[in-house]
């Protein structure tokens, strides 16, 4: 929490490299997904060490931390609690070095990334994913696509209220677009 957030990114990264040194995987078939608080855990962890990474699926994820404060409307403001609040001074600089908006650089080989964002998100502002990707298009060396995926019926409770057909579509993109970018199916 607050100050010691970062240590979450650090475990993560700590796994994918402990994976690829046991030879388990290596960095072209190592893809890494998630949503919300675990869209922020991916985000953070590609922004970080994109070599490590081949594709990242980000959906409903909270990006831009230093201005979580400001998101009212869409936002769970509890988790203030947890990631901490910017506008702190004595808060600001660890936000500010795990906040994966903040930290995408120019001429960077990116992963291939899919976020996923919709208009019905009361949990994290759909401008998050829209900024982070056209960000991410703008800075990224790779030639790998980066794309969003932007359902205005789309929602922070996942399936909730959705049709099974519409979940089972959103499925098979996110699980289509992971095995292309890694390779699965190929000789």
């Amino acid at each position: 929490m607050l100050e010691n957030k970062q240590h979450v990114f650090e475990d993560f990264i700590g796994a994918a490299e402990h994976l690829i040194a046991e030879g388990y995987t290596s960095p072209e078939h190592l893809g890494i997904t998630g949503g919300s608080n675990g869209g922020l855990l991916v985000a953070s962890a590609m922004t970080q060490r994109p070599d490590l990474f081949r594709a990242v699926l980000c959906t409903y994820p909270d990006l831009d931390m230093v201005r979580f404060n400001t998101f009212t409307e869409t936002n769970n403001m509890p988790a203030l609690l947890e990631y901490g609040d910017a506008a702190i001074p004595e808060q600001f600089e660890a936000i500010r070095r795990y906040s994966p908006y903040q930290a995408v650089e120019d001429r960077v080989d990116y992963p291939a990334v899919m976020l996923a964002t919709g208009d019905l998100d009361t949990r994290v502002s759909p401008l998050q994913a829209r900024r982070m990707t056209a960000r991410l298009q703008a800075a990224t060396a790779s030639g790998l696509p980066v794309v969003l995926w932007y359902d205005e019926m789309g929602g922070h409770a996942a399936g909730r209220g959705r049709p099974m057909s519409l979940r089972i579509e959103d499925a098979a993109r996110e699980l289509t677009f992971m095995a292309q970018q890694l390779g699965l199916g190929e000789g």
